[in-house]
């Protein structure tokens, strides 16, 4: 995720509308104009996060659907379910991977680190993590297509609510920002940590509500997969943390992209 300019803090409290037009606004690239940019805004755009995710997802299974149906198979059905999320967000989450990724690989204290993050060209370890995450993601939908169409599409939808999810939790009170400016510094700290885990805890009822459609295996997978992409997204965050002092919106679009990863996997895995 690339930054964007600091936000200033409000005193007002913001509407939903308000956090819904920041969460689709900054998350992708949908015509919706955000009408505030503060930390009140921000707050509500990260805990609405996972709504503009299933907006991504939905588009995600629709594409992969109609390939599907076209009779083109599971591998290229895959191919275009996978293309959709990155064009959606113009590979804004995919480009704060590899940023991350390679300031994570540089070894360098954190000041040098982030320098290497706004670099505009990508190092080999963000070459390196961009191929191994889109051939994980592209072979783990291919996977889920064994499970048939329906559940693949509510798989992608749920991959790409997971992915979002995770937002609020690197949002959360006590994580700071690892510079003054961007995204990263306009939304870090603005979710309180209750607020967050509510949110997340919402999301994996969801998943599991959803799941049950099929089968009472896929309503505990699918709460799964929600939980072990958060697992892996804090993880990293931590990481971020220790290793940059805080969160940027490169951090951010590198837990997207972590997550939605290691949530398609879990779906992927058990008995068709």
């Amino acid at each position: 995720m690339a930054d964007s300019p600091t936000a200033s803090d409000s005193p007002d409290r913001a509407a939903l509308g308000d956090g819904l037009r920041f969460a689709v606004g900054t998350l992708t690239v949908l015509p919706v104009r955000v009408t505030r940019w503060d930390r009140p805004a921000a707050r509500l755009g990260m805990l609405a996060a996972p709504l503009a995710g299933l907006v991504v997802g939905a588009a995600s299974a629709a594409v992969a659907t109609v390939l599907w149906l076209l009779g083109t198979g599971a591998l290229l059905a895959a191919a275009g379910a996978v293309a959709v999320p990155a064009a959606l967000t113009r590979g804004l989450h995919l480009d704060g991977l590899a940023d991350t990724a390679d300031g994570l690989g540089s070894g360098r204290p954190a000041e040098d680190a982030l320098r290497v993050m706004k670099q505009s060209d990508i190092g080999p370890f963000g070459v390196v993590t961009l191929v191994l995450v889109l051939l994980a993601q592209t072979a783990a939908v291919a996977r889920i297509y064994d499970h048939g169409p329906a559940r693949a599409a509510v798989a992608l939808a749920l991959a790409a609510v997971s992915a979002r999810a995770v937002f609020a939790l690197g949002c959360r009170a006590g994580v700071p920002a690892a510079r003054p400016g961007g995204l990263g510094a306009a939304v870090a700290g603005t979710v309180p940590a209750r607020a967050a885990v509510l949110a997340l805890s919402a999301v994996v009822l969801a998943a599991a509500a959803a799941g049950s459609a099929f089968s009472a295996w896929d309503a505990v997978r699918d709460g799964l997969a929600v939980l072990f992409a958060a697992v892996a997204a804090e993880l990293l965050l931590r990481h971020c943390v220790r290793r940059f002092g805080g969160i940027t919106g490169d951090v951010l679009g590198a837990l997207c992209e972590t997550a939605a990863t290691v949530a398609l996997v879990v779906l992927a895995a058990g008995p068709s």
